[in-house]
């Protein structure tokens, strides 16, 4: 997409029940508008090409690959709303995503620099887990995307979208002459498969080598096999023959990126597979940002523009729904839908990162330029600095207010609209940390919750269980905000995201949490308790003095290599390389608690070699003599002494 662009004279006013608002992109295919339903709904609407929509393969093909996109579901992808596909020129209609293209973002094509510039590791993570989540929905329905690329991934504030899934297969249909008078190519170079260059039949693994060009774009800012800018002939030609360059992809992703890159189709991993290789990523509205603090600001200013983006005043009154089959060109500026059983106002929309809900009605929605919409601006305005101030906020909330008080003013506002937002009071929200305890006696265990805002029903928090041979992971739906006995108490209905080592962990059940003596909380659950501190969120930061890279020899006269980096806790910030006579071992692991000495969880093995196994969690800390020294919980290792190289 390249920005939101004023409609012209040469563009409609409605396609079927949508009103255009402004022009979103085009390309080989047709046009991009933005555009809102009658009840107040942004969606994106695609408009076809007349010279396409007038060969009848690519009209068959488009249909049922329109049929298909429907189907697919899942928090990755932006769902396919609507569509009149018999319609003289056809169009599709999906839930709009409020958030800039990755090609935005990383920048770097054809000497364009991004908005940021490449991305770091623990983003890179989560954008591949997105990814990969997004094609086993797409897959699973029958499709293959054909052109999963950097403008095609949507970046929002709780992880990826993929759009445009599905379509491009109709594009195969079209003739020679029509790709030639139209401008249509069928993938885009820099981020085709070997398949796809060779023409040969494609499947779903050619999309998983896309994934592996887009992560190492998102990686470095240049494409693995060069630019369109050297020749396009010269890209097909290493994409078939040569090795991707990824000398400056960070060494804990390398791997994943390097076997979804496999010349060989069967040689790559399957969509499932790397989800399990990076381990389930939570959805709960308390997770740590996936994106720097400086990102997550812009996808706020971004949703800001949207709000502030008028539907265009007048325009011709929309003709009576047509049932005839027929579509546009019969009623002049105004495209209708042949499909009279759909309402648009009733279609479900995915827009967790400006508005509802996912399938739910936005409440009373406001007129868009009216004063409500004016009165709320302020409100995300306030969220956006609060999320770059603390790097701490997944979702912006947007609240639909309607008889305030215009002088109000907006931090008072912004309060009262989030506290009647949220049934969890004020003093549960925080980051909270304790030992646990069993009958009074330590269990050697560790306990964390991440507590947001949330209503009943909804994951409001994530926990973290810590022991010394394991990590489990898990989102807490709220369930009451009393204890059996009436008390004040959140009570939290827990559900396992990820187990290291797999099949480790399992839920406890009900989890109890109440107010408790200076400032703490009570945790209890299946017979176990801990008195949990508030965490400031300062102390969550690794000390500048721990991070770069440190070396330590080995037995057999190799070496042991970790790189510490900063990111948020959860995510990925130790990687390990161990070179010896059995070969190379990598492994990464992430960030427990950075409060005192430094926390790592349990380490997972990217690459293995002989005698390479995954650790327990350790702890860190440096010496008077300013070498690292690794004690390991599980006391499965001997503690190690590794000296800075780096």
């Amino acid at each position: 997409m390249d920005g939101l662009r004023g409609l012209t004279a040469d563009d409609p006013q409605w396609i079927g029940d949508y009103r255009l608002v402004s022009r979103l992109g085009s390309g080989g295919m047709g046009r991009v508008y933005l555009a809102r339903s009658e009840g107040g709904r942004t969606v994106a609407v695609k408009l076809v090409k007349a010279e396409l929509a007038a060969e009848e393969e690519f009209r068959d093909r488009f249909r049922a690959e329109v049929a298909a996109a429907r189907r697919v579901g899942g928090q990755w992808t932006a769902p396919v709303l609507d569509a009149d596909t018999e319609a003289d020129v056809p169009w599709v209609a999906t839930g709009y995503i409020a958030g800039p293209a990755l090609s935005e973002i990383v920048g770097g094509s054809r000497g364009r620099g991004g908005t940021y510039g490449a991305l770091p590791e623990y983003s890179l993570r989560r954008l591949a887990y997105g990814l990969a989540c997004a094609l086993l929905d797409i897959h699973g329905v029958g499709l293959v995307h054909r052109d999963l690329k950097p403008s095609n991934v949507l970046l929002t504030i709780d992880g990826p979208r993929v759009i445009d899934f599905g379509i491009a297969r109709a594009l195969d249909a079209v003739g020679d002459q029509t790709q030639t008078r139209t401008g249509v190519v069928v993938g885009s170079p820099s981020f085709m498969s070997p398949e796809q260059v060779r023409g040969d039949r494609i499947g779903p693994a050619s999309d998983v080598f896309c994934v592996g060009s887009v992560l190492a774009y998102a990686a470095t800012g240049r494409m693995p096999f060069g630019s369109v800018a050297s020749g396009v002939h010269a890209v097909m030609f290493k994409i078939a023959q040569d090795e991707p360059d990824l000398a400056e992809v960070p060494e804990g992703i390398r791997a994943l990126i390097e076997s979804c890159l496999a010349k060989d189709p069967a040689a790559r991993p399957a969509p499932e597979e790397i989800v399990d290789r990076l381990g389930p990523v939570s959805s709960g509205a308390a997770e740590a940002p996936w994106l720097p603090a400086e990102l997550i600001a812009s996808l706020g200013q971004h949703a800001v523009r949207l709000l502030n983006t008028d539907t265009p005043p007048g325009g011709q009154s929309r003709a009576p729904r047509r049932t005839d089959g027929r579509g546009a060109g019969d009623t002049g500026t105004t495209l209708r839908t042949a499909r009279p059983d759909v309402s648009a106002a009733t279609l479900q929309t995915v827009r967790p990162d400006v508005g509802a809900p996912v399938g739910e009605e936005p409440q009373a929605p406001a007129e868009v330029g009216s004063p409500a919409r004016r009165r709320w601006l302020p409100l995300l305005a306030a969220a956006v600095v609060a999320a770059t101030a603390t790097a701490a906020a997944t979702v912006i909330a947007i609240p639909l207010l309607t008889g305030a008080d215009d002088t109000s003013n907006s931090s008072s506002a912004a309060a009262s609209a989030s506290s009647s937002a949220s049934d969890i009071p004020a003093r549960y929200i925080g980051t909270w940390s304790g030992r646990v305890l069993r009958e009074g006696a330590s269990t050697g265990q560790q306990r964390r919750f991440v507590i947001s805002r949330g209503k009943l029903g909804e994951v409001v928090a994530n926990s973290t269980s810590l022991g010394p041979t394991y990590e489990c992971r898990s989102d807490a739906k709220l369930v009451s905000v009393t204890a059996d006995d009436g008390r004040p108490a959140l009570r939290l209905d827990t559900e396992v995201v990820r187990s290291i080592p797999s099949g480790r962990c399992s839920a406890l059940g009900e989890h109890t949490l109440e107010p408790g003596h200076g400032g703490t909380l009570k945790w209890s659950a299946a017979g176990r308790t801990a008195t949990l501190h508030r965490l400031d969120p300062a102390a969550e930061t690794i000390p500048a003095e721990y991070l770069g890279t440190w070396q330590r020899p080995t037995a057999d006269g190799g070496t042991n290599r970790i790189t510490i980096k900063r990111a948020p806790v959860g995510s990925t910030v130790l990687t390990t390389v161990v070179e010896s006579r059995n070969g190379r071992c990598t492994a990464h692991a992430d960030l427990y608690s950075a409060e005192g000495d430094l926390i790592i969880g349990p380490s997972v093995v990217d690459i293995a070699a002989p005698g390479c196994e995954p650790s327990s969690p350790s702890v860190f800390h440096l010496t008077d003599d300013a070498t690292l020294h690794r004690e390991f919980l599980g006391g499965d290792k001997e503690p190690r002494t590794y000296s800075r190289v780096g």
